[in-house]
């Protein structure tokens, strides 16, 4: 095994042991899970928006307000740097999204033809695709992931639209994914 790869491994291990206590209620661990975080975030952030400096801060934010916000999503019997790195993905994405957004905002098309050149079709049939694998989905699955995983709620506000208990939305929405990702696999 590599320095890197035990060095990688110590710290998988401590950041996930200072979350699993935050999530217990150790306020010190959980701020402590934070800092770390943001600090290797940091790191990886310079290393690819180098040319926007002045964002990395700001995204490091993002992710670190995200990561509070989805703490109840996080699977002990997982690694953590895979669920921080899909959260961070996410939002990486968000913001070149943005950044592509504004560049273009000003320029003017060159050619009429452009506006045609793509369609939302694609998208139209990926939305009714996952509307109809929802629809096989329980309603204590379907409803917690339509509540929080695509509209953005929360579980405490899913909780009181649908009537059933925190923790029983929480359970919806992993047995729920589960359920989603076997239907999938099942038609590839």
């Amino acid at each position: 095994m590599t320095h890197a790869t035990q060095q990688h491994q110590a710290t998988e291990f401590r950041l996930r042991a200072l979350l699993l206590a935050g999530l217990e209620g150790e306020a010190q661990s959980y701020h402590a899970f934070l800092q770390a975080l943001g600090s290797h975030l940091r790191a990886f952030l310079r290393k690819r928006l180098h040319n926007q400096p002045a964002d990395v801060e700001d995204l490091v934010q993002e992710i670190l307000i995200a990561v509070h916000n989805g703490r109840h999503t996080y699977l002990p019997s997982q690694p953590l740097t895979a669920w921080v790195h899909a959260i961070a993905r996410y939002k990486i994405a968000d913001y070149l999204r943005s950044q592509s957004r504004h560049e273009r905002r000003n320029e003017p098309l060159d050619e009429q033809h452009e506006i045609f050149a793509d369609s939302d079709e694609h998208a139209t049939q990926a939305k009714r695709d996952v509307e109809n694998l929802l629809a096989q989905l329980p309603d204590r699955h379907r409803l917690p992931i339509l509540h929080v995983k695509l509209q953005g709620r929360s579980v405490a506000e899913t909780a009181q639209l649908t009537g059933l208990s925190e923790s029983a939305v929480k359970v919806g929405i992993h047995r729920g994914l589960k359920a989603l990702a076997a239907m999938i696999r099942g038609a590839l």
